[in-house]
């Protein structure tokens, strides 16, 4: 089966080949339920769902349906990008964490500090983020598919940061969007949490411009509540540097892993040399956990940090390096744009 990234440029000159870049986007073979229409894509870089087709990507994504949720071979496709773009950047800006309106019961690490650096284990240390990151499921030509993400805090209580590949490729918006957080063993224990609206950056609506891979969604209430009333909501950071010790999670799906934990790695990030303005960060995980949270100041007792960039990306001769964009100026406004819908 043949992958859906179109993500890699042409290296600069001195490096003189081209060089193949692979998206963590999986996919599995499930049809697309009737009546699920694509979306018309939108030119600021927003995508809106009816109420019905919100109900409709709730019952679809079935215990089951996520569990059989199988990736796509990941392939790289070589493009022509001459002059590498480079994020705008403003000032140094942070949003705390929030807690969710009632205590949620978190497991105990027992095991006192995680490994650092960590290229790829489970995430045994529990903490706020075991509630708020989870699995993001879609329809995407007709297959569906899976990546990850988190919940942030915001004013309207209910965003979803994500890669812009999660959202939207190959120039259409994915269907039947939900979120779950908590996710774990084919369980939603907190929900199937559908989209009312989902964005990107307008470079990755426009190009899909892997500088600026990052997405988000707004999500409806469920049973009447707000999401992070009810799992809580990571911090973020825009515009804060490079050269950072970060925590990356995510639920890769492709081998070795499975889909049905969540997965950290983490370490002292570097920019990157070749073809982004991308963070980079040795980290084994695979097709899957395109999306998922890259935090600065993660504090592994309370599970709480600043978001600052999401899975994106790896290069086919650095398999076990992972890269995430830079959160300047257009990041933040994407932020704003969602809490503010």
């Amino acid at each position: 089966m043949r992958g859906i990234a179109h993500v890699t440029r042409i290296p600069r000159p001195l490096l003189g080949a081209l060089v193949g870049v692979t998206a963590l986007l999986t996919a599995g073979a499930l049809a697309t339920p009737a009546g699920a229409a694509p979306r018309a894509d939108g030119s600021n870089g927003v995508s809106s769902v009816s109420t019905g087709a919100q109900t409709q990507a709730r019952d679809f994504w079935t215990a089951e349906r996520m569990r059989e949720a199988a990736p796509l071979d990941l392939v790289s496709v070589n493009g022509h990008h001459d002059n590498v773009s480079k994020p705008l950047k403003g000032a140094a800006t942070t949003v705390a964490p929030s807690a969710p309106a009632k205590a949620l019961k978190k497991a105990a690490s027992g095991i006192g500090p995680m490994a650092f650096p960590n290229g790829g284990g489970q995430w045994t240390g529990g903490g706020a983020v075991v509630s708020t990151a989870g699995r993001v499921f879609f329809t995407y030509q007709g297959r569906t598919a899976s990546c990850s993400g988190n919940a942030v805090t915001s004013a309207n209580k209910s965003t979803v940061i994500t890669a812009g590949h999660c959202v939207k490729l190959d120039g259409a918006w994915h269907t039947n969007w939900v979120f779950v957080p908590g996710y774990h063993d084919g369980q939603a224990p907190y929900g199937r949490w559908t989209a009312s609206k989902t964005l990107s950056t307008p470079q990755w609506t426009a190009s899909e411009d892997i500088n600026y891979d990052v997405g988000a969604a707004v999500v409806a209430p469920l049973d009447g509540k707000s999401l992070t009333d009810v799992v809580g909501g990571q911090g973020l950071a825009f515009n804060t540097g490079y050269n950072l010790r970060m925590y990356s999670f995510g639920f890769p799906a492709a081998a070795p892993y499975d889909g049905e934990k969540l997965i950290y790695c983490n370490g002292n990030t570097n920019r990157d040399f070749l073809l982004s303005n991308d963070h980079g960060m040795n980290c084994n995980m695979t097709g899957g956990s395109s999306g998922g949270p890259w935090f600065t100041q993660f504090n592994e007792s309370t599970g709480t940090g600043l978001l600052s960039s999401v899975n994106s990306f790896k290069y086919n001769f650095l398999p076990n390096r992972m890269y995430g964009p830079y959160f300047g100026a257009d990041a933040q406004n994407l932020y704003q744009t969602a809490q503010a819908s």
